[in-house]
């Protein structure tokens, strides 16, 4: 093996100092600070990780949008095709090193020898099954015989924590021992939890830095073992917020949001609203159905607190986001905002699925499915009966998630001014280079590899 390349998702620069493994790691290497593309999300830099490019040249504009196409806002699409540039698997597979990809996003035939990305089973009664996808098609079957099946819901959701973590460094130490794959790229998500729950600087948060070391310290050592060179990594740094920002409702006041009346709660209607926002930490891409809204909805918006910037037209060039996937109008959180998706005044209004952990139904990004709903009595106990009776095969809703997401701490997204607060890239080997840019770490990830 010649290199590991090891998202740590969240991690700051300042976070090094107390994250022993990598204090080893930079003793013999090097640190840079890394300057993220906007919006600084997990899918949109990790393509610009992929490719070199920022998001107007490699398509990836937030972790969903809105398809003009068909008319759907989807987030977390997982297909390879959606990034509209050669990827470093494509180049290094290339040149004939072997690569296996572990979680990284946009994992659906991404051409990896061998690759692992979450992927629920959906049986026609309604369940859902925790399960991955993965090339080839026996290697999940195997690890998850070997291993246990994927915690899919320590992933994601009010339990979301180290246990997902774990099952994906063991995962990545058998296919180094078993595969010995030239490179090796894993996802590791623990800090995205309870940094988002609690801020980034709270006593649960830097509990979870402990143990994300621990993780760390046996994927690098396992990798060492192989002899390879290894690189971690972060996508963006997460910053304590306080205040929620809802565009949606400021559009609805106005009569721009139309919504569809239905027996389950009124759902955003697109295909009637004259502009509509798609919510992502914070950022904000705003369609217009009509360019000559696009003024007065400026206006209206640039009036809202918690809005730091609206940009429009070429001045999307600045922020590398001029595509045909972004909005007519994309907007920046104020430091200490985050833009939240609602767009229902009355929550007897609210879609079912908002009080639920559902991340490809919401048409907006939803850090509130990481905290259960504090006025739940005995929550673990509805949970159980409601998980037990769907194992009895009656369908219900598992409704224990809170509509306000004022309780959430932790967003990301803006450029953050302070290096120390940003994204952090940690290599074994010496580099002159104290800060980069994202879309340098291509580069160098395919220098690395050719000359090990």
């Amino acid at each position: 093996m010649k290199l590991v390349v090891a998202i740590a998702v969240g991690m700051r620069q300042k976070d090094v100092s107390v994250m022993p493994s990598l204090q080893a790691l930079q003793g013999d290497g090097s640190t840079a600070s890394i300057q993220p593309t906007l919006p600084a999300v997990t899918t949109s830099v990790q393509a610009t990780y992929l490719t070199g490019a920022p998001p107007s040249d490699h398509g990836i504009v937030g972790n969903g949008w809105y398809h003009r196409d068909t008319r759907e806002i989807r987030f977390w699409l997982q297909s390879r095709s959606l990034i509209e540039k050669p990827t470093l698997i494509d180049q290094l597979q290339g040149d004939g090193f072997s690569v296996a990809n572990l979680f990284w996003w946009y994992n659906m035939g991404s051409g990896a020898r061998w690759s692992l990305t979450p992927r629920p089973e959906y049986p026609a009664d309604g369940r859902k099954i925790p399960s991955v996808y993965g090339e080839p098609p026996e290697l999940p079957v195997n690890l998850q015989n070997e291993l246990g099946t994927f915690p899919l819901f320590d992933f994601w959701g009010p339990r979301a924590g180290i246990t997902s973590t774990r099952w994906i460094v063991d995962a990545a130490l058998k296919v180094a021992q078993q595969n010995n794959p030239d490179v090796l790229f894993v996802y590791l998500p623990h800090l995205d939890y309870d940094d988002q729950r609690y801020g980034p600087d709270s006593p649960e948060a830097q509990r979870s830095r402990g143990e994300l070391d621990q993780e760390l310290a046996r994927l690098l050592d396992g990798c060492r073992e192989k002899g390879a060179q290894a690189m971690v990594l972060s996508e963006y740094g997460i910053e304590e917020v306080e205040q929620p920002v809802f565009p949606n409702r400021i559009l609805a006041e106005a009569g721009d949001v139309e919504v569809q009346v239905t027996s389950h709660g009124d759902l955003l209607d697109v295909h009637r609203s004259r502009a509509f926002a798609v919510c992502d930490h914070q950022l904000a891409h705003v369609y217009i159905r009509n360019s000559d809204d696009l003024t007065r909805i400026k206006e209206l918006l640039s009036k809202v607190e918690g809005i730091e910037r609206i940009l429009a037209g070429e001045e999307l060039d600045s922020i590398g986001l001029n595509h045909r996937r972004s909005g007519e109008l994309v907007l920046i959180a104020e430091q200490g905002c985050w833009f939240a998706y609602p767009w229902w005044q009355d929550e007897q209004r609210a879609p079912d699925y908002a009080r639920t952990v559902d991340i490809h139904r919401k048409p907006g990004y939803d850090p509130a499915e990481l905290l259960l709903d504090p006025e739940l009595t005995f929550p673990k106990l509805k949970i159980g009966a409601k998980i037990l009776a769907r194992k009895l095969g009656f369908r219900n809703l598992l409704d224990v998630i809170s509509t306000d997401p004022s309780k959430v701490r932790g967003s990301h997204g803006r450029a953050v001014g302070d290096p120390l607060q940003g994204p952090v890239l940690v290599r074994s080997w010496k580099s002159g280079a104290e800060s980069i840019n994202a879309e340098d770490v291509f580069a160098e990830i395919i220098g690395q590899v050719r000359s090990g």
